[in-house]
């Protein structure tokens, strides 16, 4: 019999938040003739005074907590009131868990498994109906959200390490953040699985020395966190050659934010704005430019080094975050410094003067079969292998 699994996530889209990341969405599409996934879609809503403070007065009820609750394709999503800040963390989660118990104890259909899509919100809540219903749990770790709030938080590690060890499964997108949690949390006696993010753009173009230009995609409201400052402080650096070479950025914008980039990067010349491209046009794109640039202060994995690599792109990435430790020393994806303009303009002048070079290796990669581990077909798998050993345990 097909195993039900139910899913808990604050990051999935749906009526009442539609712009969500579509990670956690991809890896149930991709694993629905295995399983039958169900979703709990949830978001947070800051309350007011007054629903705070009927919060407080009535810590056992749902009755301020839970808001907007309503079906939807793929499950049930709500709202639900609790402050920012980490302020009552553990307190209105562990509500949201108890919550999440009565729904399970009024189905019709059993459960088999609760997957909670960050250790330390969503695994709060699975940990409480877990412990209230008896079904069992598996986590997915978000780095930088998980590791940001453990940092935060040490008062919850022991919590937090209890959760992560009594689950049956867990998985995370990246080597960063499975070190990391093994550093703060221990090791488990079954690991962590890696298991990337999904791309639909996992077809593979071979390499093309182009003498293109460097490009960076993302979008311009995100231009803070993707480090467009960096990038133009690098861009200035430049000299020669180099320094002649366009530096173009993909990716919508509103005018505001429009202007408000071409401000910050007002001194770097090589620097313009392409504006949004088609998606079924990314990847020739890609192909047709030298490298790709995106020095993010904040990444949980950053699916384009991936889609860039697929495309014949040689890429630069932030270290300690998004990608980094998949690649090892391969010349064709450089991990600098974020927050040094110097390193980030070394790496571009690299990728420039070296791009024969970096593309042979970038080939030699893509036909080695390494590129597999990467595709939707293997991601599937090993995503669907790691639910059913948590459903056998």
């Amino acid at each position: 019999m097909t195993s039900r699994i139910l899913h808990v996530s604050g990051d999935f889209p749906d009526p009442i938040e539609a712009f969500k990341t579509p990670v956690i969405k991809s890896l149930l599409e991709l694993t629905a003739d295995t399983f039958q996934h169900e979703v709990i879609s949830l978001n947070r809503v800051t309350p007011s005074l007054l629903r705070l403070a009927s919060l407080l007065l009535n810590l056992s009820g749902d009755g301020a907590l839970i808001q907007n609750e309503q079906l939807f394709e793929f499950g049930r999503c709500l709202e639900y009131n609790a402050p920012g800040g980490g302020i009552l963390h553990r307190t209105m989660l562990d509500r949201v868990g108890r919550h999440l118990a009565n729904i399970v104890d009024a189905r019709e259909s059993p459960i088999d498994l609760i997957v909670g899509h960050k250790l330390t919100i969503e695994g709060i809540v699975v940990a409480k109906a877990a412990h209230i219903t008896g079904i069992p749990y598996a986590l997915t770790i978000q780095g930088n959200t998980d590791r940001r709030i453990l940092d935060a938080r040490p008062d919850l590690r022991g919590l937090f390490r209890s959760i992560y060890q009594g689950a049956r499964a867990v998985s995370t997108f990246t080597p960063v953040a499975k070190v990391a949690i093994e550093g703060m949390l221990g090791t488990r006696p079954d690991g962590i699985e890696l298991i990337p993010c999904p791309t639909e753009l996992d077809g593979i173009v071979e390499p093309q020395d182009t003498n293109g230009n460097v490009i960076s995609v993302f979008h311009l409201k995100n231009h803070e966190v993707k480090n467009l400052k960096g990038l133009a402080d690098a861009a200035t650096q430049l000299v020669g050659e180099e320094a002649e070479r366009r530096i173009t950025i993909i990716g919508g914008g509103s005018h505001a934010e429009l202007a408000r980039c071409k401000l910050l990067t007002a001194k770097a010349m090589q620097i313009d704005f392409a504006g949004p491209i088609e998606r079924d046009a990314m990847q020739s794109t890609m192909n047709e430019a030298c490298a790709l640039v995106l020095p993010s202060h904040d990444e949980s994995f950053g699916l384009v080094f991936i889609e860039a690599l697929f495309a014949g792109l040689p890429i630069i990435y932030p270290k300690n975050t998004a990608i980094d430790g998949y690649f090892g020393d391969q010349p064709f994806a450089q991990g600098v410094d974020a927050s040094s303009p110097k390193a980030i303009a070394e790496a571009i002048n690299r990728a420039i003067r070296e791009e024969s070079k970096m593309k042979k290796a970038l080939t030699e990669w893509q036909r080695s079969g390494a590129a597999q581990f990467f595709t939707r077909a293997r991601i599937a798998e090993r995503y669907a292998r790691a639910l059913r050993s948590a459903v056998a345990y």
